[in-house]
């Protein structure tokens, strides 16, 4: 007769010998080093705010071994950052994006060269989208129960099977920590491998959100009930130079409804910055269409 219990403790060792294959120390900061996955067999993504340096990076591997790194690119707004090894001799993690509140996970870090460490939980919430106090928007994020222990930061959040579910930080909310899921963190490092950076645009406005009137709502087709009233305009900014008034109520970019001021920092995403990009207003109550040269925000 089988314990159910001993069954249980060995779907967790394996877990974490799996998603242990692709977590990886991070020396990057003065104090103690923090924790990595491996994205590409010589790329690391790991939590911006524990890479305080930009030379003399090191990662150790599974084995042991130490290799130096250089950075590849970082975003401060969402708090992920690329690192480069000189050797390409990774294991790339295995992931998933399906989690689901009540979801049994463990959060995985290597903060010295003792081994992988591991605390479990369940995923408490998934939320978003959430402005994070970096300047940054995350479209959507996870918090569960496991224990975020010192240079967890930048480690995987991995399922049962151990395939990474997201990547943990406690560099975006202050005083906790929660799990990038792994779409966006790997849409992210995928810019960062490609431009070292992530773009993200603006149209040089101030906005207020309002109601949409019954009759405006109808003329648009769109089940919105809110836009954005446009309240002031930079002096030849992309809003202004497109055509926008104050006055304009926006509501959608790119074919984005937008009801709130995140709603537009969503649709400003990389993919509009420098391109002609449709904006729907209502301007003395009637639909118009505005094409605006998204800018990029600096």
């Amino acid at each position: 007769m089988t314990n159910p219990l001993t069954d249980l403790s060995n779907s967790l060792t394996s877990a974490v010998e799996k998603g242990g294959a692709s977590t990886l120390l991070v020396d990057g900061r003065r104090r103690y080093p923090a924790s990595g996955i491996a994205y590409a067999k010589d790329l690391v993504l790991t939590a911006d705010h524990v890479v305080t340096r930009e030379e003399n990076l090191k990662v150790t591997l599974p084995d042991g071994r130490t290799l130096e790194a250089t950075l590849a690119g970082r975003d401060p707004g969402s708090d992920l950052a690329l690192i480069r090894l000189s050797e390409k001799v990774l294991t790339p993690a295995q992931t998933s994006a399906s989690v689901k509140v009540g979801q049994l996970v463990l959060a995985l870090g290597r903060p010295n060269e003792q081994g992988v460490q591991a605390s479990w939980g369940i995923v408490t919430s998934i939320n978003g989208p959430a402005r994070t106090h970096r300047g940054g928007l995350l479209d959507e994020f996870i918090q569960t129960e496991t224990t975020p222990y010192p240079g967890f930061s930048g480690g995987p959040l991995i399922n049962t099977e151990g395939e990474v579910l997201g990547l943990n930080t406690s560099g975006l909310t202050r005083g906790s920590s929660l799990t990038i899921p792994v779409n966006a963190a790997w849409r992210i490092a995928d810019a960062l491998a490609r431009h070292g950076s992530v773009r993200r645009g603006y149209l040089g406005v101030r906005t207020q959100p309002v109601e949409i009137p019954e009759a405006a709502r109808q003329a648009l087709n769109r089940e919105g009930r809110r836009g954005l009233l446009v309240l002031w305009l930079e002096e030849n900014g992309p809003a202004q130079s497109g055509g926008l008034f104050v006055g304009d109520t926006i509501t959608a970019v790119g074919g984005q409804p937008v009801g709130d001021p995140d709603d537009l920092f969503a649709a400003l995403n990389s993919e509009t910055v420098g391109k002609p990009t449709p904006v729907e207003v209502l301007r003395g109550g009637k639909p118009e269409t505005i094409t605006v040269t998204v800018g990029e925000r600096k």
